[in-house]
């Protein structure tokens, strides 16, 4: 998967807004059972929610996203509070839900008017 884009990410966080926490995190952290979890949420989803119930330090929560985004193979698209929001394409792009904004790569491709 390549890396998001700025404006891929928000997208993502609208079409995120209403959604519910798939899985939580607790004081154990990082589970083989929280693993699955996302990773069959991601699969089901491809965009999904994240709750950190018990652990309340910011970059903690950072470092346990990243790691989840590793182990998962998917892409942190934000964090707001106690709330991570991961995406993971879907392998089959005829199953895909999330179709994501493409933008031109550079303002130079453009043809003036």
């Amino acid at each position: 998967m390549t890396a998001l884009r700025g404006f891929q990410k928000q997208y993502l966080k609208g079409l995120a807004h209403h959604l519910k926490p798939s899985v939580q995190i607790g004081k154990e952290g990082i589970t083989e059972g929280v693993i699955r979890a996302v990773d069959e949420a991601l699969l089901r989803h491809e965009l999904i929610k994240i709750k950190f119930i018990e652990i309340k330090d910011k970059k903690q929560k950072e470092t346990l996203c990243s790691k989840i985004g590793i182990r998962t193979h998917s892409e942190s698209v934000g964090m707001i509070g106690h709330l991570a929001i991961l995406y993971r394409p879907q392998v089959d792009p005829e199953k895909r839900k999330i179709a994501l904004p493409q933008r031109e790569k550079s303002r130079e491709s453009r043809v003036s008017r």
